[in-house]
């Protein structure tokens, strides 16, 4: 053991080094910083966990007994919903705000979230002596609202979906001079995210499949360019909710489009692409091997399991790599297998009832 993990180190230190010399390389293009190029999406990971890893925490990869013996194979829960916004969103937002300049700090920064991202934003923004601006609609619950509002931010509830929500920003740029914290389609989102791919290869350095959940495409889109960089052959599938899968929708249809937004316990997932998506849909068109959609009878269960097996409590999105594979929505399971449980911010109330069985028939009735 103690070999592999000096051969990894090994490999990091060389991929830094090739990293360094392919950003030297390209320094002559005059390229705009929100580029995403498959050709140094690598580098561009390795410099954000430079970047990044004083500011947030490195999570364990977690040997799941249960599901090790359901699957067949090695099953490690990476425990990002340990993070301390309690979801994966820190690692973007962090990325992103430390690259602001002063004067961008001293305008302060706006987004639009489903909640995750905003309380990531709001904390990062923070800690860099910055305000922030989130808005988000109806639909987030009420839970990750007041979090956000904890830290200090200024939020905004527009209309009935993250699309609405998201048109307030155009204002808050164009009147209030807000510097805008892309939730998702955004190369510093995507490389602060890509740094649980690295933590993943460390950790589990034969790892053959990665379950990550889908929404918009950042984390998804970030993962798979540090896991086929460094393990091409490894399999990496998003997961997302059967209604309203912006991202499942628009890879199906060839391009960009929008959909109804529904209520879902993995309302982390929910929201739309942006029809004028310039990163994460061709990053998951040409990375992710496959995506599937879950029910939320089966996003429950996946709640449930990770309760009373795994003693972790979950929100939807969280859990939903565990609920594909209780629900056997993985052909072919190609172990050793990481399960990445994205989040944590689910309201207790709702928790609890979840756990006492109650069924939430968002979708239709059971």
């Amino acid at each position: 053991m103690l070999q592999r993990h000096n051969d990894l180190n090994v490999n990091i230190n060389r991929l830094y080094k090739e990293a360094e010399v392919e950003r030297i390389n390209s320094a002559r293009d005059a390229r705009p910083s929100n580029v995403w190029s498959l050709a140094n999406a690598l580098s561009q990971v390795l410099e954000a966990q430079r970047r990044i890893r004083d500011h947030i925490a490195v999570t364990s990869s977690v040997y799941s007994i249960g599901l090790s013996e359901l699957c067949g194979a090695e099953v490690f829960l990476k425990m990002e919903h340990h993070q301390t916004t309690g979801s994966f969103k820190l690692r973007g937002a962090t990325n992103a705000i430390l690259q602001l300049t002063e004067e961008e700090l001293r305008r302060g920064v706006a987004t639009a979230s489903t909640g995750n991202h905003g309380r990531a934003v709001a904390y990062a923004a923070k800690a860099a002596g910055s305000s922030a601006t989130i808005c988000m609609s109806k639909l987030v619950p009420e839970n990750k609202i007041s979090e956000i509002r904890q830290l200090g931010a200024d939020v905004r509830i527009i209309g009935s979906s993250y699309d609405e929500a998201e048109s307030e920003l155009v204002r808050l740029v164009t009147e209030e001079g807000r510097v805008i914290v892309h939730p998702s389609d955004d190369a510093n989102i995507i490389a602060g995210q890509g740094t649980i791919g690295l933590e993943i290869v460390e950790a589990v350095p034969n790892v053959g499949t990665v379950l990550v959940p889908l929404g918009s495409g950042g984390l998804s889109a970030g993962i798979a360019s540090a896991i086929k960089g460094m393990r091409p052959h490894a399999r990496v599938v998003g997961l997302t909710m059967e209604r309203g899968a912006a991202m499942k929708a628009s890879l199906e249809a060839g391009h960009p489009v929008q959909v109804k937004e529904h209520q879902s316990l993995a309302d982390a997932l929910c929201g739309g692409i942006g029809l004028d998506n310039k990163l994460t849909f061709a990053l998951c068109r040409d990375l992710l091997d496959d995506v599937m959609l879950l029910s939320e009878k089966e996003i429950c269960t996946g709640i449930r399991y990770a309760y009373k097996h795994e003693n972790e409590v979950l929100e939807g999105a969280g859990a939903i790599g565990i609920a594909s594979l209780l629900a056997r929505k993985i052909p072919s399971v190609r172990g050793p297998v990481v399960i990445v449980l994205s989040g944590r911010n689910i309201s207790l109330d709702l928790h609890r009832r979840v756990i006492e069985g109650e069924h939430f028939a968002f979708g239709g009735p059971w």
